[in-house]
Order: C-alpha cells, then structure tokens, then sequence
C-alpha cells in the first residue's frame, strides 16, 4: 500500500502583514506540508476576484487547504474559485457580507474608506492600527515584526476590497475559526463558527497552542 502523501496547507496572512503570523504553527509534518503566501501589490483598479486567479497561480498542488486570516480569509475564498479545494479554514474573518461589522458597513455607504490617511502609512501605527485594530496600538514592535506592506497604493485597495467585498453564500468546505473577543470583527455578528474562548483578532499569534492543537483535527475532520 501506497504511503499518504502529506497534505498540502497554504497559509495567507491578513491585511499588510506578512506570513511570520503564522511562525508559531506548527502542523506535523508526516500528515501535512506547509506553504506561505504574501502579499504583492495589486493593479491599479484590479477587483479583489482578479488578485485571487494571480495568487492562484503560486499555488503548486491539487487539492489544497486554504487557510487565510482577516482579509487573507476573503482573499482565500476568492481564490477558492478557481480551484479543487479540500478544505477553506478563514481565522479571524468574514464568509458573508452580512458579517461585516456595522461601521464597516457605515463606511461602504457613506464611501468613508476613501478618507482614510492611507498616504501615512510611513506612519507604522498608524499602518497597524487599520490592519490589527486600535486596541493593541502599544505593541509596536509586533507590527514592525508583522507588517510587510507599508504602500499606501495597497492599503488603499486593500481596505476598500474589504468593506465593498460581496458575499451571500459560502462554500459548503469552509470553517470559520473566530475568537470571542475580536474588536475587528465582533463575533456578535458571526454565525456558525468554531469559538476560541479569549481570541482577540490577533489570535493567530498569541493562541497558537490552540491552533497547533486543533487545526490538524480541523483539516482531517469529514476526511
């Protein structure tokens, strides 16, 4: 009998930030392989679906575990259309629009996202502040360590793709790992999600253990 190949496991990270989020995840390494994702800068006016078919192309395997964290969760689920998925796990995100925080939904109306000082963002807090949330503006020497993006071009379409993305339905593969105390993305407006009790939107760094844990029974689980 054949050996199981390993499972092929794509990491993207969230909004400007770099795939070190995801240095302390661990998957064993006789079931799964890990890849990591980064951002590139978009095209001007390119849609958040035709950034997805680019970033397909660097994926190198059939039958792919997507994981993405914040917008990489959106930007997973776009990507996820355009090929043969095993699993879609988005962390700290949204499946619907409908999810979208009020104030999120506010700025989409109202096109608000348009007024912010996305040209500061030589201004590293600043910078943070939108991919992270205000609430852990402190840790400074976090976002110089996460951040990888710091064009203002980027941030710009980044934020817009996120308010404006689209959603009414979603894949049947896809599990939503949130945490109950995530600022960005209040889990009150969060439906059929797996709960991390304590998550904060950064979670993926400092709940690790629960994710090195559980994502293994996560991805094998309806195996």
């Amino acid at each position: 009998m054949m050996p199981k190949q390993p499972i092929p496991v794509y990491f993207m990270p969230g909004m400007a930030a770099s795939s070190k989020i995801f240095e302390y995840i661990e998957l064993p390494n006789t079931q799964f392989e890990s890849y990591y994702l980064e951002w590139f800068l978009p095209l001007k006016n390119e849609t958040i679906g035709h950034y997805a078919l680019r970033m397909v192309a660097k994926i190198k395997h059939e039958h792919v575990v997507l994981v993405g964290v914040s917008f990489g969760g959106v930007l997973v689920q776009e990507m996820s259309k355009h090929l043969k998925v095993k699993k879609l796990i988005i962390i700290s995100s949204i499946k619907l629009t409908s999810e979208l925080p009020q104030k999120m939904r506010l700025a989409k109306a109202t096109m608000a996202y348009k007024l912010l000082p996305t040209q500061l963002v030589g201004n590293i807090e600043l910078l943070a502040k939108y991919a992270f949330g205000s609430n852990i503006a402190k840790r400074l020497e976090l976002y110089k360590k996460y951040l990888s993006v710091t064009d203002s071009g980027y941030l710009t379409w980044a934020i817009k793709e996120m308010v404006c993305w689209k959603q009414d339905a979603y894949s049947t593969n896809l599990v939503h790992i949130h945490g109950d105390n995530d600022a960005v993305f209040p889990i009150k407006n969060i439906s059929n999600c797996v709960r991390v009790k304590g998550g904060t939107h950064v979670m993926i760094i400092n709940k690790y253990k629960w994710f090195n844990e559980n994502l293994p029974k996560i991805i094998l689980n309806n195996e």
